[in-house]
């Protein structure tokens, strides 16, 4: 499918990108996507969210075109496309937009969400992976994205858990909040969606995240910009060769349609239901 066949405003661009003919200001930082493009491919921790996130499109297909919005760098859009989900990456940084090329996202979008005039009902699914967080209006990006889709079409989230494993990372990353699967599902089923699936992951995270970033700088014992662990450790790194057993079981997990009780992460499988 073209994309100007569902977003009139879309011109592709000599370097193989859909542009807008309306352009909006964005506050994420042009540097973060080159930031993220330096430790995606190593990282652990992005590699297991998509290897969670592959598992769960597979067993909730989207059933036509995904978009992934704010979709950075395209390394998710990537790993969909290769096990056949057609993606469209929406990614509003000309850094992001170009390394998705780059990385071969066969359908890359520069442009905000706002600066595209989708046609209502045209996207059968849409990603929001780690996005939601950044957004002050949780609710009105959620009420935009049910716009988009198709009747019973599908939406994607994942966000941050537990606002008690607040701490400088997020303020620094830009992070409004973070959720819980109630919290999430609430706002989720306001903006017009129908649950079908949520469940945390990353389930080894929250204490250490608790005992080595949180705590120590509610004790005033490390500097706001001080990181005790790193999120993205190297996926060949002897810390994540014993998190194997681990890792493969959330994966299992969420292939199989299992909930896993906490983690650091939230993730959502919703249906447009009005």
């Amino acid at each position: 499918m073209n994309l100007d066949q569902i977003a009139p405003n879309l011109k592709l661009s000599v370097d193989g990108t859909w542009i807008s003919d309306k352009v909006s200001s964005v506050s994420y930082p042009e540097a973060g996507n080159e930031m993220c493009f330096q430790v995606e491919q190593d990282s652990f921790w992005f590699g297991h969210r998509n290897a969670c996130l592959g598992a769960v499109v597979e067993r909730y297909p989207p059933g036509g075109l995904f978009l992934d919005i704010g979709g950075g760098n395209g390394y998710v859009a990537l790993a969909l496309q290769s096990i056949g989900i057609e993606v469209a990456l929406l990614e509003p940084g000309p850094a992001g937009a170009r390394n998705a090329v780059q990385r071969g996202v066969r359908q890359v979008v520069c442009a905000a969400l706002e600066d595209v005039d989708f046609q209502p009902g045209s996207v059968a699914g849409a990603g929001l992976f780690d996005v939601l967080e950044h957004i002050p209006d949780d609710a009105g990006l959620l009420r935009t994205v049910h716009r988009l889709l198709a009747p019973d079409g599908r939406l994607y989230l994942t966000v941050p858990a537990y606002q008690w494993l607040w701490s400088p990372e997020d303020e620094l990353a830009g992070h409004c909040r973070r959720y819980t699967l109630d919290g999430l599902r609430r706002v989720v089923e306001r903006a017009g969606f129908q649950v079908e699936f949520a469940t945390y992951f990353f389930t080894f995270l929250p204490l250490p995240i608790l005992g080595a970033r949180v705590m120590p700088y509610r004790l005033g014992l490390v500097h706001r910009k001080d990181h005790k662990i790193s999120e993205h450790m190297k996926s060949d790194s002897r810390g994540v060769r014993l998190l194997q057993p681990i890792l493969r079981w959330e994966v299992d997990s969420l292939r199989n349609g299992r909930t896993l009780w906490c983690g650091g992460s939230c993730l959502l499988v919703a249906r447009r239901a009005t």
